[in-house]
């Protein structure tokens, strides 16, 4: 008998970030050890745990018996923490803007659920974060790049957005750090993109802020503090500022500074209550992560900075590869110089995976067009780690020539 079909919408999605861990599972299973250096979980690295008195709180939860069901918008205190905190960064953001969810890809859903339709768009930064090409196509509606420009630290292509936008797109995205270039957008950018979408009313603003403060340039703006006639969906959450993404706690906050956001508020409440809650424990984690010091960070940080300091001299130094300075998260977007690897960055990662054992994703994975001739890097490993896999990215593409 043949195989039961599969809908169409499920075979297409990709999800390069995760995909290109299936032939490295394969190869550890024959006994290999993988330096991997392809997903951008802070807690797979050692160095950076989850900060103590978040998981005290988490287990504390536990220990109290909060383990049901949490309010379908999320706790109470914790709303009040997201909005002090949003606050804190130039708006006037109320609790009950704030709506928490499994984490910001479940946010993601539930606006492009409350959204999208058949013949809408999403414009959303090529290159981007997987899950803003693969999900739109769910509801009818379509993803359009606009260009990050490459050879000006990935800064965001203005002109090619306005070349790009008509009454059809109903989100404009901006991801601020960047996922995975490690471009900042600062004050200026913002508004001009403001100034863009205001120009189209059906249009609403995506600011997903999931690494706001990993800024190593000092000027990172949140979107909804900028905007006057723009409604905003801020995405943030527990997940790499606070390293804790197995939590998957994150939220959407919404600025509706016109008070054009009622229907569609209104679906996104009947959304998420239609799927529950997001989970209470992790929820009074990340709560403790709001409402307590944040000393630790600065630490953190500046691990990270060490780490990515290390992986630029290391890239000066081999033939075939140049970068530009990531200004935020965790990421490098590294270009292929080689003309033997510069038009098939995929296969770039599968041979060195094969023949070296270090685990990257392809450029093209976060964009076809114009993430193409790149890999990207998370910086979060040991450096004796992190000098061990580019030694051996050094004598692949050496012998490779």
């Amino acid at each position: 008998m043949s195989d039961i079909p599969v809908a169409e919408r499920a075979a297409r999605i990709e999800y390069a970030i995760r995909d290109v861990v299936v032939p490295a599972t394969a190869l550890e299973a024959e006994g290999h050890e993988i330096i991997k250096l392809n997903i951008g979980d802070p807690i797979a690295y050692p160095g950076l745990p989850t900060p103590k008195h978040m998981i005290q709180a988490f287990q504390d939860s536990l220990a109290r018996g909060e383990t049901g069901y949490s309010p379908s918008y999320g706790l109470p205190a914790l709303r009040i923490a997201i909005a002090k905190d949003e606050n804190g960064k130039g708006w006037n953001c109320t609790p009950e803007d704030v709506y928490v969810c499994h984490g910001v890809t479940e946010a993601l859903q539930i606006i492009f659920t409350a959204t999208l339709e058949a013949g809408t768009k999403v414009l959303a930064p090529g290159p981007h974060y997987p899950p803003y090409m693969a999900y739109p196509q769910l509801f009818g509606a379509q993803t359009v790049e606009y260009r990050l420009d490459a050879d000006d630290g990935w800064r965001v292509d203005f002109a090619d957005i306005e070349s790009k936008m008509d009454e059809s797109v109903r989100l404009l995205v901006l991801i601020n750090p960047n996922n995975p270039t490690g471009n900042v957008a600062n004050a200026e950018d913002i508004d001009r993109l403001i100034s863009i979408a205001e120009k189209w009313p059906n249009c609403m603003i995506i600011a997903d802020e999931i690494y706001d403060e990993l800024d190593f340039t000092g000027t990172q703006t949140s979107v909804a503090s900028r905007s006057n006639s723009v409604p905003v969906f801020t995405l943030n959450g527990v997940s790499k500022v606070y390293y804790a993404p197995g939590w998957r706690i994150g939220y959407m906050a919404l600025h509706d500074p016109m008070g054009r956001l009622g229907a569609v508020k209104d679906g996104i409440e009947r959304l998420l209550r239609s799927r529950l809650c997001a989970s209470t424990p992790a929820q009074m984690g990340y709560l403790s992560g709001l409402s307590g010091s944040k000393d630790w960070m600065q630490g953190y940080t500046q691990k990270v900075l060490s780490h990515r300091d290390l992986c630029l001299q290391r890239i000066s130094k081999i033939e075939g590869l140049e970068v530009q300075s990531p200004g935020g998260a965790f990421y490098m977007f590294v270009r292929l110089t080689d003309p033997k690897w510069a038009n098939d960055d995929k296969k770039f990662v599968l041979d060195l995976l094969h023949e070296e054992h270090v685990l990257l994703v392809h450029g093209s994975g976060f964009s076809e067009e114009m993430g193409k001739g790149h890999f990207r890097l998370v910086y979060l490993a040991d450096s004796d780690v992190l000098n061990e896999a580019f030694d051996r990215i050094d004598r692949f593409l050496q012998h490779s020539r």
